[in-house]
Parts: C-alpha cells; sequence; structure tokens
C-alpha cells in the first residue's frame, strides 16, 4: 500500500533495495498503517530494520510520519509535494516516488543511478538532482513519464554500471554520448532527443529481462513503433532501421 512504499523509501536513503526489501518483510506482516507503525514504538522498529544503515534516525523518522499521517492527514498519503515533503524523512526524491507511483503525476525521481548515467549518455544536462530531474522533464516524452526512472534505474543497475559498465552489450553503445558515437546534429542522420529517449527506455527494458522478462516485453512494446522527426523510424524491440 501507500504507507509501505513511503516507509520503504524513505529506509532505502544510502541502502540497497535488497536489504531494505530483507528488513521490511516481516515488519509490514506486523505493521502496515500508520496506526500499527505507532502501535510497535520506535525501539521495536529498530529491532526490525538494525541491518539497514542509518536505522536509528530512519526509525525515528518512520515513527515521526506514522504520527504527522495520523494527526494530520486521516492516516493517508499526500497526494501533494508540500504535505508530502513535510513529513519527517521525506526529501524531494521520495515525495517524486510516491507521486509518480502511487498518484501517477509526472515526476523524475533521481537517485544515484539517474544521477550518474543520465548526463553520461546524454540523456540529461547537470551535475545535481535537481539540475538532472528539470533537464529529464524537458526531454522526456510524457507516455514515458509514469515508468522511465524504473528503466533508468535498471540501466544504470544491471548495464551502464559504475564499475565496469558493459559498453559492449549497451542496447544504446551506438547513441551514447559516453561512446563518442552520437550523430552530429548536422548529419541528416540525427537523433532527436525524443527518439534517445525513447530507444534508452524501451531497448533498457528489453535487456534487462529476465528482471523484466522477454514475453512481458514483447507482449507490451513488440507492434510500437516512433517517429521523432529524425528520418529513423526504430521496431522497439529489435531496434531495427526500416526507413
Amino acid at each position: 500500500n501507500a504507507f509501505c512504499l513511503l516507509v520503504s523509501v524513505v529506509l532505502s536513503a544510502q541502502t540497497t533495495d535488497k536489504a531494505v526489501n530483507k528488513a521490511t518483510e516481516p515488519l509490514y506482516k506486523v505493521a502496515y498503517t500508520p496506526e500499527l507503525m505507532l502501535a510497535l514504538g520506535e525501539e521495536k522498529i529498530k529491532g526490525f530494520i538494525k541491518s539497514i544503515g542509518l536505522y536509528k534516525n530512519k526509525a525515528k523518522h518512520v515513527v515521526g510520519l506514522s504520527k504527522m499521517l495520523v494527526e494530520k492527514f486521516n492516516s493517508q498519503v499526500p497526494d501533494n509535494r508540500k504535505d508530502l515533503e513535510s513529513l519527517p524523512g521525506v526529501g524531494r526524491k521520495t515525495a517524486n516516488v510516491i507521486l509518480n507511483v502511487v498518484y501517477h503525476k509526472p515526476t523524475m525521481p533521481v537517485d544515484t543511478h539517474l544521477l550518474r548515467i543520465c548526463p553520461k549518455i546524454g540523456l540529461a544536462q547537470g551535475s545535481t538532482p535537481l539540475e538532472v530531474e528539470r533537464s529529464l522533464l524537458e526531454r522526456i516524452p510524457s507516455e514515458f513519464m509514469m515508468h522511465a526512472h524504473h528503466w533508468l534505474i535498471l540501466h544504470g543497475r544491471y548495464i551502464c554500471t559504475a564499475r565496469n559498465p558493459k559498453c559492449a552489450e549497451c542496447p544504446i553503445n551506438d547513441l551514447c554520448l559516453h561512446m563518442k558515437t552520437l550523430p552530429s546534429k548536422s548529419d541528416s542522420c540525427c537523433v532527436s532527443a525524443e527518439l534517445l529517449c525513447f530507444l534508452v527506455f524501451y531497448r533498457s527494458v528489453y535487456v534487462a529481462a529476465p528482471v523484466v522478462t522477454v514475453l512481458k516485453v514483447q507482449h507490451e512494446f513488440s507492434k510500437l513503433k516512433i517517429y521523432a522527426g529524425s528520418g529513423f523510424k526504430y521496431n522497439v524491440v529489435v531496434g531495427a532501421r526500416v526507413n
């Protein structure tokens, strides 16, 4: 539910998703609402999440946000940035996750993966999370906004890794700015920002299998094509130029 997602994102700061999932699985069996979390109390919450970095401060945040949700928001997770960011432990990235995943709003959560890879591959400009977020919001077509950050996280986690990136097998190595093969603007075959976004997302999802299964990708995307004013049309799954 929205509350558990909120707690998980707060706990995920400087911690892997795997560690958060392992710690919260037993926690959410006994506390999955603000009221139950408050009843559990800070010390018992610490016992569940002690394997997570900064667990003492995070336990305080979980208790604090649970109390505010009960007292100020009728135990409901807010659907706007101002109220979300008023909760203990909730910053801009966490608010963006909730707004995007729970309330389907066109936001762009920028984590360490996105901050690292988006400028590197040429998908965004900026050196801070806010700069990269604004750049991505300007460039990503609206139809991709509900899933864009998930796909980019997968790309950063499994392909464009911080150590030993898999450039040779990267699905966008022919477009990546880091690889210095992106066509120039004067080239008749130039790739527009919209088309680059499209190829990054859909090629990355396809290559991320079995994280996202090949069957699912083929079912959802195999018939989609895009024309982005560059003179190219691409079959999404195979990336073949069809002119």
